[in-house]
């Protein structure tokens, strides 16, 4: 997509915190619960242990938005080395595109470079197209890790980030 642009902002910009209100309100539609409960500070963002990212449309409207985070082994299941991917969105009428896709590799991408050997996510039943990105970009399933590893609705996926 040629009219849009990413930018690497902080995860508490105006800009993020619109669209991870969006975020939060596409769970509560899918899951019909208060949305995703998983604790997000804006630190776990700071280059060098994470970036987030927000892509823009030629009007200069944010579209999409992603992140990762550093994790290494801990008790909720994550490996030393690990990037979690976070708060991947594309607004409604941005969808079909191919933004989440370049969003997806422009995270792989920088998480690599940053020194991270896999990057990890965890998503749920309810959203068949992040499934559907995730599995056709190379992640696999993985053993569970985080707030929801015990939910029979989220599923897990891991891919190394080879150099």
């Amino acid at each position: 997509m040629n009219d849009t642009h990413i930018r690497r902002v902080p995860f508490d910009h105006p800009d993020a915190v619109k669209l991870n209100d969006e975020v939060q309100a596409e769970y509560h539609e899918r899951y019909g619960d208060g949305g995703d409960a998983t604790v997000l500070k804006p630190t776990d963002f700071e280059p060098p242990r994470g970036v987030y990212l927000i892509a823009y449309d030629a009007a200069d409207r944010p579209v999409a938005t992603g992140g990762w985070r550093s994790q290494d082994a801990n008790g909720e299941g994550n490996q030393d080395g690990d990037a979690e991917l976070k708060r991947m969105f594309v607004i409604r009428d941005m969808r079909g595109r191919g933004l989440a896709r370049r969003m997806l590799l422009a995270l792989e991408e920088d998480a690599r470079a940053a020194g991270r050997t896999r990057m990890v996510l965890e998503t749920g039943t309810e959203q068949p197209e992040a499934i559907a990105l995730y599995t056709s970009s190379g992640y696999e399933p993985c053993v569970k890790f985080g707030y929801y590893r015990d939910y029979d609705s989220s599923r897990c996926y891991a891919k190394p980030l080879t150099p």
